[in-house]
């Protein structure tokens, strides 16, 4: 049987902490499957680099240099996790069987990567990485994530609960992942549409090798409010159940106030008038806020804008263009 061309997608933002660590640590996995036949001799690592202000893309063109399992990408600017994601994964498609993505942050468990090979070799095509347990987040993190996952299923979205990004997928998974061509990228929605044959992968999280995480809690919550805009109308449809309700008792209020005031009990009540003023007019608020979210998606799509530009592309580069271009930066 054919050994399969694997690449590990990883995206990097300012990573200049944890790079070394991390191009080492995937090395050594990849080498050991390598070794085992398991994997082709042609397999790399991809690092994205995603606009960073710091020296990630300096470590990124030195470790290509020494390190043959090892490949760039540099993106024009920063455009963000999900779409530098894509497109590593949409540049390591051209070349590989398979595609793995993991956070340079390497908190997921890469000795689970074998574990994901072997089950593509069984004949699945997407392999979800799934966290264990959340016993290492605080309480507030593990309840919110729970609770997001668990509204995300009430309004009808399918995601892999407790599933980030670290995943493998097929070649003709990543094909068919790449006909959905939306500007608003949720991933972790659009790779169970995709369907074919998956399973899972359960291990445990580490903490972070080094330096800071990349999503604190307001993109964290701007995010999550991403995911459910992008495959939901269940916001809007509150709005409008809200709003049927707010009617529901603004017709009870007047009845009783126009009882009232055939029996001549009538006073003006500045409290009640207050708080029905201040509950209206949050309620259009939010519901024009809400409103508003949707249309600047649908106003982000019909633009087609590319999702992003690519600088610099040591990964599809051949042989004798990478040695042209390090005789280049060394002359």
């Amino acid at each position: 049987m054919k050994k399969p061309i694997l690449t590990i997608v990883v995206p990097c933002y300012n990573e200049q902490e944890v790079f070394g660590e991390t191009a080492l640590q995937l090395t050594i996995v990849l080498e050991d499957m390598i070794a085992d036949y398991l994997i082709s001799e042609e397999s790399k690592i991809l690092f994205v680099n995603d606009g960073s202000k710091d020296r990630t893309w300096e470590l990124i063109e030195n470790e290509c240099e020494r390190n043959h399992l090892v490949k760039g990408l540099k993106l024009a600017k920063n455009v963000g996790h999900q779409n530098a994601l894509i497109a590593g994964l949409e540049v390591a498609s051209k070349q590989s069987d398979c595609v793995i993505s993991i956070d340079a942050d390497l908190q997921d468990d890469i000795n689970v990567i074998r574990t994901f090979v072997e089950k593509y070799l069984d004949g699945f095509d997407i392999v979800y990485g799934v966290r264990d347990s959340r016993d290492t987040d605080t309480f507030f993190k593990r309840t919110t994530a729970i609770g997001f996952y668990r509204f995300m299923e009430k309004i009808g979205i399918n995601l892999v609960p407790n599933h980030a990004d670290f995943r493998l997928m097929s070649k003709r998974a990543l094909d068919e992942l790449f006909n959905y061509t939306e500007t608003n990228l949720f991933l972790r929605g659009l790779v169970p549409l995709v369907g074919f044959a998956s399973t899972k992968v359960y291990y445990d999280r580490k903490e972070r090798l080094a330096g800071e995480s990349k999503y604190p809690l307001k993109k964290m919550i701007a995010f999550a409010f991403d995911g459910i805009t992008s495959f939901s109308i269940a916001p809007i449809r509150l709005v409008t159940f809200l709003g049927f309700l707010s009617l529901i008792l603004s017709t009870i209020a007047g009845g009783y106030a126009f009882i009232q005031e055939i029996l001549g009990n009538t006073e003006s009540g500045w409290s009640s008038l207050m708080i029905s003023i201040w509950f209206v007019g949050g309620l259009q608020l939010m519901g024009i806020g809400i409103i508003g979210e949707y249309i600047g998606k649908i106003y982000q799509e019909v633009k087609r804008r590319p999702r992003y530009a690519i600088e610099c592309d040591l990964y599809s580069l051949n042989k004798t263009q990478q040695l042209a271009k390090v005789i280049h930066k060394k002359g």
